[in-house]
């Protein structure tokens, strides 16, 4: 049975898709209202700074707390304050206002610290944990890519047009959508409503668990990379091909791109390669990629180049994401997708600090192969880490309760 047959998957897609393409449209936009309002370089990389920190701090209260409540509760109430949020930047028209766009960015980030494990934790219960659950995830990871591709230059036009008021706009009545649209999901798994307040305790259980154990151990790596390489995008577009600094959105297009291509291949990707190879071997990919993009010679180079990173980096990020649904116990699964995004986290912060560090020591074209390298790591330590018999990779529940 095709998984858009499926009414409550159907409510869930169109959540996801609604309040992203929302989001997306503020990637570009905020910061440039941040930085026509203050013109100052770090008060516009406050702003970007501030999106990490509640995944980082929070998640895991975050996650512990989603394994006792109603998901699709959590995910429109979140909804309804990121909406909340966004309203109060209208309200900043002055450069003595700008505390109000950190205070924005902070709570509309810490409601996505609710909002991102409890849909990753309320998929496996609406569609199960068969091949529908990787097409399910391929499904909502293609449409993300096509928000990613479309909405921040979309975006930039609306905010060079009708204005950041018109922006702020639309992104407020997507978030009010995607609320109702989560409210009308009938599906709810039985939570674990003894379960003791640990923070900790959804890192203790993917310790203990070989799969998530090698999961974590091996993106770690490999995001650490990414995140660094994130970081000098800049920098390279403009020191190494010598191109203005508004490039970078072709280069984000094309990586786009890349995860459009990707995301549509993943669930026949699952097919060719075991679980372990399939991983080990996207990371390969995406780190020759990496290289690539470092030692690009022009801009179609390096278009080129972002959108070979796309299409396997789309599918290691499907395959870990259907991998982790289907090994954790249905009642741990919020705080190990809250544990995962906040390694992402951490991550994003590491490589934003180091990277920009090591080219002040080792000059920007070698510290670009040098994460390159870094991320080809982390192939290998998949490899060792992760187990490789399929029944490892695999949970077997027992049939769930659901009250409706």
């Amino acid at each position: 049975m095709s998984v858009w047959a499926n009414r409550d998957f159907r409510l869930l897609w169109t959540s996801n898709a609604v309040s992203g393409a929302g989001s997306w449209l503020l990637v570009v936009a905020v910061p440039v209202h941040v930085f026509q309002l203050t013109g100052s370089a770090a008060a516009t990389g406050l702003t970007l700074a501030l999106e990490a920190l509640p995944a980082l701090l929070l998640g895991p209260w975050a996650g512990v707390l989603l394994d006792r409540w109603d998901l699709s509760r959590a995910m429109w109430i979140a909804d309804l304050v990121s909406a909340a949020a966004v309203g109060l930047i209208l309200f900043a028209d002055r450069p003595e206002r700008l505390w109000l766009i950190y205070l924005a960015v902070l709570v509309e980030n810490v409601a996505s610290t609710v909002f991102r494990p409890a849909a990753r934790a309320l998929l496996p219960a609406v569609v199960g944990t068969g091949r529908e659950l990787a097409a399910a995830n391929a499904l909502t990871a293609f449409t993300g890519s096509v928000n990613r591709l479309a909405a921040p230059p979309l975006g930039a036009l609306l905010l060079a047009g009708p204005g950041i008021t018109f922006v702020l706009t639309v992104d407020i009545v997507s978030y009010l959508l995607s609320a109702a649209t989560i409210a009308a999901i009938r599906r709810r798994p039985d939570r674990a409503l003894r379960q003791a307040l640990h923070p900790l305790e959804g890192l203790r259980y993917a310790v203990r668990s070989r799969p998530l154990r090698g999961l974590l151990t091996g993106n770690g790596i490999f995001l650490t990379a990414n995140a660094g390489l994130t970081a000098l995008l800049v920098p390279l577009t403009v020191e190494r091909l010598d191109a203005p600094g508004h490039t970078v959105g072709y280069l984000i297009s094309g990586l786009g791109v890349g995860y459009l291509v990707g995301a549509a291949v993943s669930v026949k990707a699952l097919s060719w390669l075991g679980i372990r190879e399939l991983i080990a071997a996207t990371q390969l990919a995406t780190a020759a990629a990496f290289f690539a993009l470092a030692n690009a010679p022009n801009v179609p180079w390096a278009i080129g180049a972002a959108v070979l990173i796309g299409l396997p980096g789309s599918v290691l990020l499907i395959t870990t994401e259907t991998t982790v649904q289907r090994v954790t116990r249905p009642t741990m699964l919020a705080q190990v997708g809250a544990l995962f995004f906040a390694v992402d986290a951490l991550a994003t912060v590491i490589g934003a600090v180091v990277a920009p560090a090591a080219v002040l020591v080792a000059g920007l074209p070698l510290t670009l192969n040098l994460l390159a390298a870094v991320a080809v790591l982390a192939a290998p330590v998949t490899l060792l880490v992760l187990p490789g018999h399929p029944a490892e990779l695999t949970r077997k529940p027992a049939p769930e309760r659901f009250s409706r």
